[in-house]
């Protein structure tokens, strides 16, 4: 049965956070929208980006294991790639991170509800682009960096930064996000810019450290027509179903540090006392 695109998600509600959408026959599209900024919360994770994700997967999947039966011959089966873009409409915000103070006092957000949105991300079984469109910090950031391939605007029509910038309000990063960067930010002195500085990093300098992969004009949707260039031009490495189990292998470390019962019993513990020091 034909899919009556866009879907928005959650379901059930009256204001949707994100829309998913399939823009070429290879290429799927989330689109996040809770508020301008894109602010990540327990709703938005739990009921439409990680739904949305089990969706295109699903599709996906089905459209694999036809071509491989060999009762789907169109040259699109079994490829497929993804694209995640900010509110379109703006230029400002890819995401803003974390709705923090909604997820301060909970110790089971990064073991329940964001570091398997992020794992998910990071073994999707076909490629990924982050089409950032404005701001993309702290969470947001880890976001865009669990895509394999991030497009960003260049910044001429408005200031555009990518920051970890936890240091400066005062909040510890899990062991999710430092082994992320760890996993996919080479350069040493990149790393100590982007975990302990802070950096706001503008469009050429995100270019030239390669936490990016191209700069792109025209505002959103120069990016987001740019990315979905990009992930048309990388879906065909799905079809071999083995794009998502070579990443697995690849950032096997971090799935296994992020995952270990005794980390997250550690930052379970730690975000308990995080919420009673914040009651004081």
């Amino acid at each position: 049965m034909p899919i009556n695109y866009p879907l928005r998600y959650p379901t059930t509600s009256a204001a949707p956070l994100l829309t998913l959408s399939h823009p070429t026959p290879t290429v799927w599209q989330i689109e996040l929208h809770n508020g301008d900024d894109s602010r990540l919360t327990k709703e938005l994770i739990n009921n439409a980006f990680k739904p949305a994700l089990d969706y295109v997967e699903r599709e996906w999947r089905e459209s694999w294991h036809a071509a491989k039966r060999g009762s789907k011959r169109d040259a699109s089966a079994g490829t497929g790639a993804l694209v995640i873009v900010g509110k379109r409409g703006q230029d400002k915000f890819f995401s803003n991170g974390f709705d923090y103070p909604s997820v301060v006092g909970d110790p089971h957000w990064f073991p329940a509800t964001f570091d398997p949105l992020l794992l998910q991300l990071l073994t999707f079984p076909i490629p990924t682009v982050a089409a950032i469109n404005g701001h993309c910090f702290a969470a947001g950031a880890m976001i865009a960096l669990a895509c394999d391939y991030r497009v960003m605007s260049d910044g001429a029509k408005r200031n555009t930064w990518l920051c970890m910038n936890e240091v400066d309000f005062g909040a510890a990063w899990p062991v999710s996000f430092a082994a992320l960067v760890h996993a996919k930010i080479a350069h040493p002195v990149t790393f100590r810019k982007m975990a302990l500085e802070g950096h706001r990093f503008t469009p050429s300098e995100a270019r030239e450290a390669q936490v990016v992969d191209e700069l792109v004009g025209g505002g959103t949707e120069g990016v987001l027509s740019r990315a979905v260039e990009l992930a048309q031009s990388k879906a065909a490495k799905a079809k071999g179903g083995v794009w998502g189990t070579i990443k697995t292998e690849v950032y096997r470390s971090l799935i296994e540090t992020t995952t270990r019962p005794d980390i997250q019993k550690t930052s379970f513990e730690a975000a308990e006392k995080r919420a009673q020091l914040a009651k004081l």
